[in-house]
């Protein structure tokens, strides 16, 4: 009979712990350690594997692997950032800030993937956050439907295992990961236990299954995903969606992404249909310019194979008291700093005593 042992883990950082403490000595959190009793697997017992795996190495150029597997998305600018499109079995995390838009970028993704190849794939839109008469107002204020679309209420891990494989999608979109919960463990949702564990579990069922993988996470105060480091290390891709409040530009970064470059940036319009892609981004950038504007002037940049061509202003003036002024929205505070010092050196221009404000448009 397998002997069994007594640990003590901690529902916020799920660190373990040999004895109970009131404060975890890692998060210092009070009152979080959760008594555990671990089996001890027998001497030489091999860890359970998924169905389908290799249980034998072979040669990798024996190993089937095709670009043309690929799911489109349906959208270009998602498909752009991704390296192509969704990879079966993959599992791909976008994070961004509340009401940035994120679940509205889930649910069109899920309508054109539901659309392509003439509606033979299906997409499972797992909401944890709103119910499904919620989902279907939004759906139907952005023109969303189809009848490979299929919703699901849910934030019950096992429920939401037994619902894919009854289903057997092409694509499943969680929102959010940190609704679900797995009954099994003490923690509530949200935890760092909690969305560790059940991301594993998923991406786990995603690769047995086939199916490509979309998780929608929250971020933290200071911008990063909420929840475990380890989150962004399980995944195969992280995607940032970020906008600025009162704008309606949204920008979707690659921050990681195993099959394709980080360097692509896909560019939305948010409007009240939806999310509308921008095919020529430097002409939103350029719209409202002057071209007889002093302190202005464009630059072009190249962001992954797009080239941008965006405006820089830039305003100085004699600082009034006390130190100069350094001031920046979009143009890194170091880099701004030694310009002004090679001008000054290079060229003459005194701007040691003067407030130096710079903007980059959009």
């Amino acid at each position: 009979m397998a002997k069994s042992h007594t640990v003590y883990l901690c529902l916020e950082c799920g660190s373990t712990h040999e004895r109970y403490m009131g404060r975890c000595p890692d998060c210092g959190t009070f009152n979080s350690l959760s008594e555990h009793k671990i089996k001890e697997d027998k001497p030489g017992r091999s860890a359970p594997r998924l169905t389908g795996e290799q249980s034998e190495a072979v040669p990798i150029g024996e190993i089937e692997a095709r670009e043309e597997d690929r799911i489109q998305s349906g959208l270009g600018e998602v498909d752009r950032v991704l390296g192509g499109g969704l990879v079966p079995g993959s599992g791909i995390l976008l994070s961004g800030e509340p009401g940035i838009g994120k679940s509205t970028l889930l649910l069109q993704v899920a309508q054109s993937v539901a659309s392509e190849q003439g509606g033979n794939r299906r997409f499972l839109y797992v909401t944890g956050e709103e119910s499904a008469a919620q989902v279907r107002l939004r759906a139907d204020r952005i023109g969303v439907s189809g009848d490979q679309l299929w919703l699901l209420s849910e934030c019950d891990l096992e429920a939401i295992e037994a619902q894919v494989k009854k289903t057997s999608p092409s694509v499943v979109g969680i929102d959010s990961i940190q609704t679900v919960r797995w009954d099994d463990l003490p923690a509530g949702a949200g935890g760092v236990v909690q969305v560790r564990e059940v991301t594993a579990r998923l991406i786990s069922l995603a690769r047995q299954e086939g199916f490509a993988l979309l998780l929608v996470g929250h971020v933290t105060k200071d911008g990063t995903v909420a929840g475990p480091r380890t989150l962004e290390h399980m995944v195969d891709g992280v995607l940032q969606f970020e906008g600025e409040r009162g704008n309606a530009l949204r920008i979707l970064r690659g921050l990681k992404n195993r099959f394709g470059s980080t360097e692509e940036v896909g560019i939305f319009e948010m409007r009240a249909d939806g999310l509308h892609e921008i095919d020529n981004p430097s002409g939103l950038l350029l719209s409202d310019r002057s071209t007889a504007s002093p302190g202005s002037a464009t630059a072009a940049i190249l962001e992954g194979t797009r080239p941008l061509l965006i405006e820089v202003q830039a305003l100085v003036s004699p600082a009034a008291h006390g130190s100069p002024a350094r001031k920046c929205s979009g143009i890194d505070a170091a880099r701004l700093s030694m310009l002004a010092a090679v001008l000054e050196k290079r060229l003459g221009i005194p701007l040691g005593g003067c407030d130096i404000h710079a903007n980059v448009v959009g």
